[in-house]
């Protein structure tokens, strides 16, 4: 379980929702494709993007490494 600094310090690497939208249609993956990764619905990552809801603790992190992971490779760094 995440700790209060851990929480703030993830949530802070976390693009704002347009750019987590812009990030994965930019390396052409499926709302789903993040969905299943994840673990969760595509309703859920739908929800992220658009601002609706914020990612759990739970999954703030793996949220967060796969959207810098994807904005890498668009960037050819990996």
């Amino acid at each position: 379980m995440m700790n209060a600094i851990d929480e703030a310090r993830a949530r802070r690497a976390l693009p704002a929702p347009a750019l987590a939208k812009a990030i994965r249609e930019g390396a052409g993956v499926s709302q789903s494709a993040i969905a299943r990764t994840l673990g969760v619905n595509r309703m859920t990552v739908s929800r992220w993007e658009a601002g609706n809801n914020r990612p759990s603790a739970e999954h703030l992190n793996a949220y967060a490494d796969v959207l810098r992971a994807l904005e890498e490779e668009a960037r050819g760094q990996r």
